[in-house]
């Protein structure tokens, strides 16, 4: 109740966030463990885990399970949805740029979607992708938030973050690509379509038995 005071949110907004399991799918993307340690240092960290979903549910979209449809499309559906799209992001988010162009070695570079969070004081990254989570998408985003965090962050900004939103992904891939210590690149699945409650406590269930392995 008292995100949903600082959020403002109405009441259609409010069974929409219950609906979708909207603090299970926070509380899941977070390390449990991390957050335990975090507890015992003397110097809080940003609480990066804490903006960040998996999965995310982008029902407003009306895409169909089986769907194809290419990255620019998805990404012009979530300009044309965007007030849908911040509020799934959840409570501080504000859309900055869209293929954010940037150059190195004469060659040029687009991410897909920039947001700032006002409340972690940071640039969120996001690239879409329509299919499997590759290595090699972990290691484009770490670039993006390199760059980011070496030319555009300005004075009292904590250090920007990456989401990597893909259709599927495995955790594994995940686990051994980033550094254990990573708290700024992050990867989630999303739906198109609202999924049934089954659905999103087996994707959840699944996530844990990640963690715990």
């Amino acid at each position: 109740m008292e995100e949903c005071a600082k959020a403002a949110w109405s009441v259609r907004q409010l069974e929409r966030q219950i609906n979708t399991m909207y603090y299970q799918r926070i509380l899941a993307s977070q390390d449990k463990i991390a957050v335990a340690n975090e507890i015992q240092t003397t110097e809080p960290k940003p609480e990066y885990e804490k903006i960040v979903k998996d999965p995310y549910v982008m029902e407003f979209l009306q895409i169909q399970p089986d769907t194809h449809v290419y990255e620019g499309d998805l990404e012009q559906a979530l300009i044309d949805h965007l007030q849908h799209f911040l509020l799934e992001l959840g409570r501080g988010f504000s859309f900055v740029a869209r293929q954010k162009r940037f150059t190195l070695d004469g060659q040029d570079f687009f991410i897909d979607l920039v947001f700032y969070n006002y409340i972690l004081k940071c640039f969120v990254l996001i690239d879409l992708k329509m299919g499997k989570l590759t290595h090699q998408d972990l290691g484009q985003m770490q670039m993006y938030v390199n760059y980011y965090t070496r030319e555009m962050m300005n004075e009292g900004d904590t250090q920007p973050i990456g989401i990597v939103l893909c259709a599927d992904k495995g955790d594994s891939i995940v686990k051994y690509t980033l550094p254990e210590d990573n708290h700024q690149i992050f990867a989630s699945k999303y739906f198109t379509y609202l999924p049934s409650e089954e659905e999103l406590k087996r994707e959840l269930n699944l996530k844990e038995f990640h963690k715990k392995e």
